[in-house]
């Protein structure tokens, strides 16, 4: 098998992967928000009281939907493993969880703010811009959206547990096209946060419906 076909293979078999994976993924997952915190507190000072939030790629719903669960917002969460899921809705059962692919979802109404944490880089270039273009559609104006991205135009291969993962990234000049193209504006784009885990994490905001 060839290298790009390994990566198609990969991105093919995520939802797979996730639902091996969900109970070790749960398990091992650090809640204490050292890692995030800073920037699910700006994204919060953002929202209205109890405004609305939509976690796409919400696994099981610890700690980024649980920190805006606990904080009185209106909590959806969107996930493509249903195993997940499961866990997500049994935890916190006063949220509403909706199995879905991030790609092309439609839930017939706007949120205030959206996050994809770990999640939105596991999509192929096709389908980061596919995601965007849904997220553009799902986002009050002046909303804003956070996620964590790659650094520069590429494809390559992680692992979760025993299994490979796909990710993808365009280059911070191609996230600030692909935002301008849907409407949105890149507001913040900082690589290698040290206080983040030296993830690269990228905030927008809805500036214009499309």
């Amino acid at each position: 098998m060839s290298g790009d076909d390994k990566l198609r293979s990969v991105a093919e078999g995520m939802r797979a992967v996730y639902d091996r994976q969900a109970h070790f993924l749960d398990s091992t997952r650090d809640r204490r928000l050292i890692l995030e915190g800073n920037w699910l507190e700006r994204l919060r000072a953002t929202l209205p009281l109890a405004g609305s939030v939509l976690d796409l790629g919400c696994g099981a719903g610890e700690p980024i939907a649980s920190y805006f669960i606990e904080a009185g917002h209106d909590l959806t969460g969107l996930d493509f493993s249903p195993v997940m899921l499961e866990i997500a809705r049994e935890r916190f059962p006063e949220a509403t969880w909706i199995e879905a692919d991030m790609r092309d979802f439609d839930l017939g109404r706007r949120f205030d703010a959206i996050i994809g944490w770990d999640s939105f880089f596991h999509l192929t270039p096709e389908g980061q811009r596919q995601a965007v273009g849904a997220i553009s559609h799902h986002l009050q104006t002046g909303g804003h959206v956070l996620l964590t991205v790659g650094d520069e135009d590429g494809e390559t291969l992680g692992a979760v547990g025993t299994d490979p993962v796909y990710h993808s990234s365009y280059s911070p000049e191609g996230y600030r096209t692909l935002f301008a193209d849907a409407g949105m504006e890149v507001v913040d784009l900082v690589l290698g946060d040290m206080t983040a885990g030296g993830r690269n994490v990228l905030m927008a905001r809805k500036t214009r419906q499309k």
